[in-house]
């Protein structure tokens, strides 16, 4: 492929120009149907199953691979039928349902709950990433799409140019990263002078935020095998909810801080069945005990640094997006 096919290609996906990168090297990368190819037409990074291979599929996030496509489908509005995930995306970004022509990086897009709401709801171009191969549950429940290219890369090696993207945004993943701080400085490089980044993460809400199952439990279960720790919370999820439902009809939910299943009340929707209940449950504990990082931050430390890193118009709030849930979110924009 010489260089007039490289255009050529590049006008056959109708996506504007954003400058793909070998993140090792800064060697400016072309698309083509086998992969990302150099000047010289080698290919630098395969193309499989819809998805660009940056990174090493070896490294710290394979417990989101492993969830997310075991679970593809399970917090998707689409197929769950509840827009908890287009809600959550427009009170958090506060975007319109346009951004025509705008070029919007999705840092952290597992299965892409939130790649299906960009997709469907504006008229943006999305380049989703994640370092685990959650990506290709993405671009099985979202592609193949002319506004859609998915990448396997690590935050710290984003092959793209820097200044690209008129928005930024990474929902529920900087407190999975092992350098939270390098993680926003890697986002806010992306960012083009007068574009927008928006990240939400766990919060550390007071002294009693790490007082619970979770932060109890994890140093012995997050380094289990998967599978061996997903079959010990499926034979274990039944009397957990009922304990947990017990508590909070007695007024007692306080004590279901101590009960190792994730926070029914808080983070997942009414409306789900007996069955899907039970769905989401078994999927918020394993991804709660299974990640090798879990790193909660303050609003005001986030913010602290994306304002560190150049950000303005600064915007930290725990935002209530749907029935009882909540979401710490920073948002701001980078000056012209």
């Amino acid at each position: 492929m010489n260089s007039a096919d490289h255009s050529e290609y590049k006008l056959q996906n109708k996506f504007p120009f954003v400058a793909i990168i070998n993140p090792f090297t800064k060697e400016k990368l072309f698309e083509s149907p086998e992969g990302l190819v150099n000047s010289d037409n080698k290919i630098i990074f395969p193309l499989r199953n819809g998805v660009y291979l940056i990174a090493a599929e070896d490294n710290y996030t394979s417990n989101f691979g492993f969830e997310w496509n075991l679970f593809d489908r399970t917090q998707i509005d689409k197929f769950s039928g509840i827009e908890i995930s287009k809600k959550r995306f427009f009170a958090e970004t506060r975007w319109s349902e346009d951004l025509q022509n705008e070029n919007i990086l999705e840092v952290g897009c597992g299965a892409g709950r939130f790649s299906q709401v960009v997709l469907k709801n504006t008229k943006a171009n999305l380049y989703a990433v994640d370092y685990s191969n959650a990506t290709e549950a993405n671009y099985r429940n979202n592609g193949p799409h002319e506004r859609l290219k998915v990448f396997q890369a690590s935050i710290y090696d984003l092959p793209f140019a820097k200044e690209n993207f008129e928005k930024v945004f990474c929902f529920g993943v900087l407190q999975h990263t092992n350098d939270f701080k390098k993680s926003i400085q890697s986002l806010v490089e992306m960012v083009k002078p007068g574009g927008e980044i928006v990240v939400d993460f766990y919060p550390i809400k007071g002294w009693y935020s790490k007082i619970n199952a979770k932060y109890l439990l994890r140093p012995f279960l997050k380094n289990m095998d998967h599978q061996k720790l997903l079959n010990l919370i499926r034979k274990n999820v039944g009397w957990m909810m009922k304990l947990y439902k017990f508590n909070s009809s007695i007024g007692l939910s306080v004590l279901n801080r101590f009960i190792p299943v994730c926070d029914i009340d808080n983070t997942i929707p009414d409306q789900l069945d007996v069955k899907d209940l039970k769905e989401w449950v078994i999927l918020d504990t394993f991804d709660m005990f299974s990640p090798a990082y879990d790193n909660p931050q303050r609003l005001n430390t986030v913010a602290g640094w994306l304002k560190e890193f150049g950000i303005i118009e600064i915007d930290s709030h725990l935002i209530n997006y749907y029935e009882h849930m909540t979401a710490a979110t920073v948002r701001g924009k980078k000056p012209l």
